[in-house]
């Protein structure tokens, strides 16, 4: 199956009435922020996306993004291969729609004077949300991974007697 290129704006609420699915890609070059945040983006990014009505009637895009980075090791300063992964859950923010009465795994989104979202905005949001906060290879595959570090010695802790145990002692008897 071929993969083909997303649209950058969809309007969530016609979607969701056709119960469209979306399977394809965001090209790199539509992420310059994820490119910012990263060492450089690897492949383009792979959507699925399926648009919807949940049990309470509200609009439902649920959607998984995937992209091959690259990261900067904070260990060793080596650049590595990264599988960034998102997943998420949104939910059009209307006049009449209360935000505190939503469920809580759904992310509302606001939209455009159009009544449309833009698609590569929340894509890039999600997966710089899903980029680890300390980018560092995995223990083994790193080439400091096996060097342990350590700054000083930590004194072990006073052992002095509880002053309360007298009164242990009351509460015993």
């Amino acid at each position: 199956m071929q993969k083909v290129k997303l649209p950058v704006k969809v309007d969530p609420v016609r979607s969701a009435l056709k119960l469209l699915d979306y399977v394809g890609i965001v090209e790199k070059s539509q992420m310059p922020r994820l490119e910012a945040s990263t060492a450089g983006l690897r492949s383009d990014v792979d959507v699925s996306l399926h648009f919807g009505k949940d049990v309470q009637k509200l609009t439902v895009m649920k959607g998984t993004a995937h992209a091959e980075v690259d990261l900067v090791c904070q260990r060793c300063g080596e650049t590595f291969q990264h599988l960034c992964e998102a997943e998420f859950i949104y939910t059009p923010l209307f006049e009449r729609t209360n935000e505190e009465e939503l469920p809580e795994a759904y992310e509302p989104i606001e939209l455009d004077e159009n009544g449309e979202i833009d698609l590569h905005q929340i894509l890039e949001d999600e997966l710089i949300l899903s980029l680890p906060q300390v980018a560092m290879h995995p223990m083994d595959a790193c080439p400091r991974g096996n060097m342990e570090m350590t700054w000083g010695d930590i004194e072990p802790a006073d052992e002095r007697p509880n002053p309360f145990a007298v009164l242990e002692e009351l509460k015993r008897k």
